[in-house]
């Protein structure tokens, strides 16, 4: 009998389900990552579900990138004021800075050319995973979900699409650190004196250094959570196929080239 747990008696699998997540390799872009990695470090890594490496990348990011005044030197930059974006960064942090982010981007090209080779290899051997999981805190299974839901979630608060879709450990970063950047940014507070009128002193207590991550984590949340969405479709469809056709399909089925199944 086929044993359908991920329980290394084949090479290589597809995916495997965890009441933490659904775990999936797929083609991908090398580019497209290596973008989101130049976008902000670790979430190149992160859409390959490599969350170790993203992690690190992405608080080293996060680190070097308030005490080297990058953000804020980023501002006086597009406001045309060069002298003064010269004069707040920060040296002795950027000089760090360049070598890791670089890295970043380099090794999520790289791996992603790797994994798209052993998906090709994963699809040939066609090893049947787990799917479904259940313990005592939480249950995960393979099924359809809608992927623009997960686009409107992850909008309302980036981390509730992952959420959405089962990415538990994404989607807890995530949060997390909307709610850091919220508080250290005064974003909320600046949105109720903006509704309010107060516009000079909306302006007053934003934090642009921390605010000016938001874009970047929004973005994200969106294109995580739709493309995951999208790929655990046709993930659940595939072992769909695959487990009709030997449990239901008749052992003399065949499809004539040419001609209709009446």
């Amino acid at each position: 009998m086929e044993n359908y747990t991920n329980d290394n008696t084949a090479r290589r699998y597809k995916a495997h389900v965890s009441t933490l997540g659904t775990t999936q390799i797929h083609l991908r872009n090398p580019y497209i990552i290596a973008w989101w990695s130049a976008a902000f470090p670790g979430f190149g890594h992160l859409l390959l579900s490599k969350y170790l490496r993203g992690f690190v990348l992405f608080i080293w990011e996060v680190i070097i990138n308030v005490n080297a005044n990058l953000n804020l030197a980023m501002i006086y930059s597009f406001q045309g004021e060069i002298e003064m974006a010269k004069e707040i960064l920060d040296t002795r942090w950027l000089l760090i800075y360049i070598p890791v982010y670089f890295f970043g981007i380099w090794d999520s090209y790289r791996t992603t050319i790797d994994m798209n080779k052993v998906y090709l290899l994963a699809e040939r051997e066609e090893h049947s995973f787990n799917t479904f999981s259940i313990g005592a805190l939480e249950i995960n299974y393979l099924d359809k979900r809608d992927p623009v839901m997960s686009v409107i979630w992850s909008l309302f608060v980036p981390g509730l699409g992952e959420l959405y879709i089962h990415r538990i450990v994404t989607a807890f970063f995530v949060i997390i650190w909307v709610v850091l950047f919220s508080y250290f940014s005064h974003g909320l507070e600046a949105i109720s004196l903006l509704f309010l009128g107060n516009v000079q002193e909306a302006t007053s207590v934003l934090k642009p250094e921390w605010f000016l991550f938001f874009p970047s984590i929004y973005g994200f949340s969106v294109f995580d959570s739709y493309i995951n969405t999208v790929e655990n479709n046709k993930l659940f469809e595939k072992e769909q196929r695959k487990y009709l056709k030997e449990n239901y399909q008749s052992s003399t089925f065949q499809i004539l080239k040419g001609q209709k199944v009446k």
